[in-house]
């Protein structure tokens, strides 16, 4: 058993139509599709983390004709929105490939890029069941490989807790030394380096700690 995983990136509509109702608005972003479900034949419901305002995304989605119904859970700066809609766009498109190969998706799928145009996907299925998938993606859809091999259960853990950002700011603190004893880097230094505020990468950093001690003992 194979698994492979890919970076999608698109030119044209966005990747699904609830993302169009944050796309103008800088204070709230879709960090991740943790959940697409078909509903009946012309419906779908979805789950998405969210990043930013969380109460500002309620606004968003009350207002929003492409919601038919939502709830959102969470508060300050992360969330979980469960969103029904007529259709998932493109992302449509993309499991209906993975169901005709007969591949597994290891949700959630992950955005990236300033724009959100990017998805970093993990696939689980046979070497040829994978490469043919790969060939029948929509023609708007670019495909890079990011790494591949034999599926084993904790393959990609990591990325599935983080966050595409908390990701990027865990791998260069250890790079840089930030969990050396001493510390070979500063807070300053990775926001510096992540053009972030200070008092933003330490609060990412109490997140990411929290959620990897959180695997280690459990819940509290």
């Amino acid at each position: 058993m194979r698994y492979a995983t890919v970076t999608l990136t698109w030119t044209g509509e966005r990747v699904h139509p609830v993302g169009e109702i944050f796309a103008h608005e800088e204070s709230v972003s879709v960090e991740a599709i943790r959940y697409v479900s078909p509903v009946g034949e012309s419906e779908y419901v979805e789950l998405l983390e969210l990043g930013g305002d969380v109460d500002r995304a309620r606004t968003l989605l009350a207002e929003s004709a492409a919601a038919l119904e939502h709830d959102v859970t969470g508060d300050g700066t992360s969330g979980v929105a469960y969103v029904q809609c007529r259709t998932a766009g493109l992302v449509e498109d993309l499991l209906a490939v993975l169901h005709e190969h007969e591949i597994v998706l290891d949700w959630p799928m992950r955005f990236y890029g300033d724009d959100a145009r990017g998805l970093r996907v993990t696939v689980i299925g046979t070497n040829r069941a994978i490469q043919h998938a790969a060939g029948d993606l929509p023609s708007e859809v670019e495909l890079n490989l990011e790494r591949t091999g034999e599926y084993e259960p904790d393959t990609g853990r990591l990325s599935q807790m983080l966050t595409e950002r908390q990701l990027e700011l865990f791998e260069l603190a250890v790079r840089e030394g930030y969990y050396e004893v001493p510390r070979e880097t500063t807070q300053r230094n990775l926001a510096e380096s992540l053009d972030l505020a200070t008092a933003t990468v330490s609060e990412h950093l109490q997140r990411i700690e929290s959620k990897l001690v959180g695997t280690v003992v459990g819940p509290a």
